[in-house]
């Protein structure tokens, strides 16, 4: 009975009328997953640096945007977040970072 519960379910959620249609609409579920996954990733990091900005701690700050710049620039490669977008929050996180001295 679970089985078939399921199964009603899934294929409520594939929507497209043809066969190539129907397996981008489950290729979509995934990548949506993906990016939502490597997004959140980003928005921690970025969370830790800007902590670290206003503690003035610019140590610790400069080490988190090391991580920072390799996981946006990966998410960016992905395509989970726009490349403009990741040089942008790079910049502007870098530039506050050069003002703590």
């Amino acid at each position: 009975m679970a089985d078939e519960k399921a199964a009603a379910e899934k294929k409520k959620i594939i929507k497209g009328r043809h066969k190539s249609a129907q397996k981008r609409a489950r290729q979509a579920v995934g990548r949506a997953a993906r990016n939502t996954s490597w997004k959140s990733q980003v928005k921690t990091i970025e969370k830790k640096v800007m902590l670290a900005i206003q503690k003035k701690d610019a140590k610790s700050a400069k080490e988190a945007l090391v991580t920072f710049v390799s996981t946006i620039d990966r998410a960016a490669q992905k395509g989970a977040v726009h490349v403009k977008r990741a040089a942008r929050r790079i910049s502007r996180l870098s530039s506050q970072i050069s003002s703590l001295r």
